[in-house]
């Protein structure tokens, strides 16, 4: 389809309505007080609890002794400065107060140095108890002690125990093993040499120690490392046997991982297929050099075919492997997908004979080596990403969307990995660093660098009769559990049969507007504070199946068309998540061609905010169900599939209203909430009530970037994963302006305490608070009657505590945080103009419609 040729319900186009002006800060009312309530804790036999835990705790620090002795060093440097132990909760509803297993000296003049460290967490599971590991400096050992020992014989000034909130919830200390600091999926392999990845806790200054540890053991260390804030990571080559001495050594160790490392990839004629190319490449014309690009982050792309070398340049054509940019791919994956970031599926551009004027280029970073380029050391996919982002930055100044279509296994489905930390570190808008072989995330968020990066979900490993059960027990791949990624999963519209005899009989196995038996879910994500992904659905294709154990997943007329790298004129096929990505990269690059005032924030909540479920999705979803059932379904689907029409236009019938704010939510040393935002919109009030008991759809987006922290630390209080985190809330029919206002004082402060909130004044919505308050973007829609509505104009947009406030960091307390907050109003109803009255009021012209050109 030629851009631009995309059709609205009685042919309007209008443009999205920008709304200025219409926020104002309030004050969170000191007076109001917490509602969260103290935590849980586990009723127990002081005198015998604490006899127990003292005692394994001077036999954990006894039996690590020992190990120590057992481990010679000829080098002063390795020697431990501390002992590592295992804290074990007792079932997941008594959690372990992990606050209080981090503790830094209070020296005003001096460095300050960790007298105990919390290093990882593992969470409860059905048959293993909360287990947090924490080094303890040998110089404060008596200090930690003291803690336990206090339980016992001392009370607070309320006659409590005395670290009891710690102590009760404790049932069992023991030294740690290497095993304790393995925080990936299942066991590590025990024979053998492997690479692993070592997360070192960067408190200490003992860092660099690791380098002396591979040298005493002769084992091989990539000499390339990663820093975030609080970690250093690390590759090493060794057996587990080797690596085994590491926790009495004087290497802060937190964490041991599985490394993903960039491996090596394994119907009509062809010329009936060139003459179509050769006639479609005379009708394009490229966009100009500044327009908006499609960045690939894939196999590289083959520039020399016809239809794709005019929009992209050779020096838009990097690599972070090797020499060439080109596509190294055997099935020209790079390639293809760039055919479809441009042009959508080929198929009609090929066949409808119309000019088509391209308003986005692309650009492309090979980040895969090639089959002769096997014996290279291997590069972590966060490095090699790092990278990759950078080069088009430098060769070119110019908007993008990033494109990440490669994935990898999941480790701890829906957790942070070093891939999916980096790609929420790029898009907050940290900038990078490179030392030599050391990569380094620098500086604080710049919302003005920030990036939009789409990726692919991933995959499915193997096909079953059961495509739904399958996709669900796949887990979506890293680094989609990314917060501030779009993730795209994909769905299909494509059932036709083939007419060879080979296939008669068989069918495909999904039906229009159904989950794409390729794609992957997030029902397996395992915390349930993991976002919701996939964010959208784009077409992937289908598989054809025999109604039993047959499947072909690779059928033309059951995927996409696209370039093709074995000439300069070819064609393939295309599908799965990879084309799904490709095609919402190109509708984000039209969107901040048409909107170039938009934030990389704004462009992923508009996708998100204009998708709609198929019919077959909405059976699912819409039927009368609780609203824990309904984010299931949103796990499979996201929020549904969004066409370029409503992407780029609203209607009078249907109208979005985009909002981009800031403020500054925390003040002071104890990072207090300072304000929230409260946004009274220009609202049609007379044409809702003209609707009367007819129903009108709202639906909210709330889009931002947070700045990660990559540790596996549990996810609870300083040790959360994001930065900070947002709400929304909508001001309810009967409330008064100012009854509205004290409700949210009364909820923020509820919720920031840990508690629940009151939540809404209504049931109408789909989610519900509790469900839509999931990772960065926040979406949630309300149907009911247009009198309701009506008075429902206020919109307020909150704060809650992240890592940023928990821990107190004063270089982010006067940080601003920025977002979009997307609004739109439909109808069925004809003759309703919502569109106008929202004009009026902005003083927007609408005499002349938006055509096709």
């Amino acid at each position: 389809m030629a851009e631009g040729d995309s059709s609205t319900a009685g042919g309007e186009q209008y443009d999205h309505l920008y709304v200025q002006g219409y926020a104002a800060s309030e004050d969170f009312s000191r007076y109001m007080n917490g509602g969260g309530g103290p935590s849980k804790r586990r009723k127990v036999d002081r005198a015998t609890h604490g006899a127990v835990l003292n005692g394994e705790l001077d036999e954990s620090f006894t039996a690590s002794e020992a190990a120590r002795m057992a481990t010679e060093f000829t080098d002063d440097e390795l020697r431990a400065q501390g002992t590592t132990i295992v804290l074990e909760g007792e079932g997941a509803a008594y959690p372990l107060k992990l606050d209080s297993l981090n503790s830094l000296t209070r020296h005003t003049k001096m460095p300050k140095q960790p007298r105990w460290l919390l290093l990882s967490v593992r969470p409860a599971t059905d048959s293993q108890p909360e287990r947090a590991t924490v080094w303890v400096s040998d110089k404060h050992r008596p200090a930690f002690m003291k803690l336990f020992e206090d339980y016992l014989a001392e009370n607070t000034r309320t006659g409590q125990p005395k670290n009891q909130d710690l102590v009760a919830n404790i049932s069992r200390i023991r030294s740690a093993v290497l095993d304790d600091l393995w925080t990936s999926e299942g066991e590590p392999p025990q024979r053998g040499r492997h690479w692993w990845e070592l997360w070192l806790d960067t408190a200490s200054e003992h860092v660099d120690t690791l380098h002396g540890y591979a040298a005493v053991h002769e084992l091989r260390l990539q000499s390339r490392s990663f820093r975030f804030r609080d970690r250093a990571v690390f590759w090493i080559e060794a057996s587990w046997a080797e690596l085994q001495p590491l926790p009495f050594t004087a290497v802060p160790l937190a964490e041991i991982r599985r490394p993903e490392f960039i491996e090596t990839i394994e119907d009509l004629s062809a010329p009936e297929q060139g003459e179509y190319v050769l006639e479609l490449a005379e009708r394009v014309t490229a966009a100009e050099d500044d327009a908006p690009a499609v960045c690939h982050l894939d196999t590289g792309v083959f520039r020399r075919h016809v239809l794709l070398s005019p929009s992209l340049d050779e020096a838009d054509l990097h690599t972070v492997i090797g020499t060439s940019g080109t596509d190294v791919n055997p099935y020209g994956h790079g390639t293809s997908m760039a055919g479809i970031a441009l042009f959508g599926d080929l198929d009609d551009a090929l066949q409808n004979g119309d000019p088509i004027r391209l308003r986005h280029r692309l650009e492309s970073v090979r980040m895969e080596p090639g089959t002769d380029e096997a014996a290279l050391d291997p590069i972590d996919y966060g490095s090699a990403t790092v990278q990759a982002v950078a080069l088009p930055e430098i060769a070119a100044n110019r908007p993008r969307v990033f494109a990440l279509t490669l994935s990898t296994e999941p480790d701890n489905p829906g957790e942070p990995t070093l891939w999916s930390a980096a790609i929420d570190a790029l898009a907050v808008g940290t900038d990078s660093d490179r030392d030599g072989d050391q990569f380094r995330l620098i500086s604080l968020p710049d919302a003005d660098a920030s990036r939009l990066i789409v990726v692919a979900a991933g995959n499915v490993d193997t096909y079953r009769p059961d495509h739904l059960d399958n996709s669900d027990l796949s887990a979506i791949e890293d680094p989609a559990q990314a917060w501030n990624a779009l993730t795209v999963g994909a769905y299909t519209d494509l059932t036709k049969t083939p007419q060879h005899p080979q296939y008669a009989g068989w069918k495909p196995l999904a039906e229009a507007g159904e989950l794409s038996p390729h794609s992957r879910t997030s029902m397996l994500f395992r915390h349930q504070k993991a976002p919701i992904k996939p964010d959208i659905c784009m077409e992937g294709g289908n598989v054809l199946t025999d109604g039993a154990q047959m499947f072909e997943d690779k059928l033309p007329i059951l995927a996409l068309r696209s370039t093709g790298n074995a000439s300069d004129i070819a064609l393939t096929s295309a599908n799965a998540t990879s084309a799904a990505t490709a095609q919402a990269a190109r509708l984000a690059a039209l969107a901040m061609g048409r909107y170039p005032d938009y934030w990389p924030e704004s462009i992923r909540g508009l996708l998100t905010h204009e998708a709609e479920w198929t019919p077959a999705m909405n059976q699912r979803i819409q039927p009368p169900q609780g609203k824990k059932k309904r984010l299931e379904q949103l796990r499979r689907y996201g929020w549904g599939v969004p066409t370029e029409d409503a992407v780029l236009n609203s209607s009078r019938r249907a109208v979005t209203l985009v909002t981009q704010d800031q403020f500054v939510p925390f003040e002071g040393t104890a990072f207090q909430m300072r304000r929230f935002r409260l946004h009274t919109l220009p609202w049609p009030r007379e044409a809702l009530e003209e609707l009367g008991a007819a129903d009108v759809r709202l639906r909210i987006t709330l889009s931002y970037f947070i700045e990660p922290s990559a540790s596996r630390r549990g996810w609870r209080n300083r040790y959360a994963y994001p930065s900070h985190s947002l709400r929304f809330d909508l001001q309810g029919p009967v409330e008064t302006r100012q009854e509205f206002i004290n409700r949210i004082n009364r909820d923020a402060q509820v919720q920031e305490d840990g508690g629940a909130g009151g939540g809404t004044t209504t049931d109408r919505w789909l989610l519900g608070e509790q469900q839509r308050n999931l990772g960065s973007l926040h979406q949630d829609e309300w149907t009911g009657s247009g009198s309701e509505l009506a008075r429902c104009n206020s919109v307020a947009v909150f704060p809650v505590g992240g890592w940023w406030k928990n821990n107190g960091r004063s270089d982010r307390k006067d940080l601003p945080v920025r977002y979009a907050l997307l609004l739109s109003l439909r109808t069925a109803e004809q003759g309703i103009d919502l569109y106008t009255p929202i004009a009026t009021q902005l003083q927007v012209p609408i005499e002349t419609e938006i055509t096709a050109t």
